[in-house]
């Protein structure tokens, strides 16, 4: 609950400030608005109430009429804005962060995969690669069916409903679904994306904090959608390195077919 205060949650990814900046502007608009509307109708409401003795006039305005233009003006400024905003903030801050995947050397690649109702984190692991994932393999010991006879799966690792992620670096992530829609959500990072079935969407994080963080599904998939989370454990490069280690002692195969001294 330390993450949250009275207004966005903590900043935790590096273009977090970049999404806190536009739902600032945008709110600040609308306050904006709302107050000169507000003082506008209050003014209408005392210049133009109901006195004794005065009888209440009305104009006829043509098509065209000057009274008519001129209460364009507000609509004007309202859409100048907006296509503004849409121009010089939402087209580049879409682009950086949606739109292109950053090139960056040697980054951490990970495969979110969802279901009902739970997060499978597949780790590329230091080769960079990630194993292939067979159908029937599927299994309740083995849920997103990664191959482990692979060479590419011996430095996987799988983990369910948690995330483990070095701070001030790059990760890759291929978002998936097995079933329904689901939409993969971290509010401290400031990232939201629906995982859609048989659609294998990018997305990149660079954590900028070390702490915990909450994975939830921001979209309705089921009878259990509330159960639906997980967690995020930013870690320093050695805390991760020593975890990412200890989980792939426990598999033995990837133990004996990887060089656990190698790190990310």
């Amino acid at each position: 609950m330390g993450q949250y205060g009275w207004s966005l949650p903590v900043a935790a990814s590096s273009y977090a400030g970049s999404i806190d900046f536009g739902l600032g502007l945008i709110h600040a608009a609308m306050l904006g608005i709302f107050v000169l509307w507000g003082a506008f109708f209050i003014y209408l409401l005392v210049k133009y109430r109901a006195r004794p003795g005065v009888a209440a006039q009305r104009e006829e305005h043509g098509s065209g009429s000057k009274g008519e233009l001129k209460s364009l003006i507000p609509d004007i400024v309202i859409m100048t804005f907006e296509i503004a905003l849409i121009v010089f903030y939402a087209i580049p801050v879409w682009s950086k962060i949606k739109a292109n995947v950053p090139d960056v050397k040697d980054p951490v690649r990970v495969e979110v995969i969802g279901e009902q109702f739970g997060w499978s984190i597949h780790y590329a692991g230091p080769d960079g690669k990630l194993g292939p994932r067979k159908i029937d393999l599927v299994h309740f010991s083995n849920p997103i069916g990664l191959d482990r006879s692979d060479p590419a799966s011996a430095d996987d690792v799988v983990m369910g409903n948690e995330m483990r992620l070095p701070v001030n670096k790059t990760v890759l992530i291929d978002l998936m679904s097995k079933d329904v829609i689901h939409s993969f959500f971290i509010p401290e990072f400031r990232i939201k994306q629906d995982a859609v079935p048989g659609l294998k969407i990018p997305m990149w994080i660079t954590p900028t904090k070390t702490g915990k963080f909450e994975i939830t599904c921001a979209q309705l998939c089921g009878f259990a959608h509330s159960l639906m989370r997980g967690d995020v454990h930013v870690q320093t490069q050695e805390e991760f390195d020593a975890w990412y280690k200890s989980r792939l002692a426990t598999i033995p195969a990837a133990a004996a077919a990887s060089n656990p001294s190698e790190d990310f």
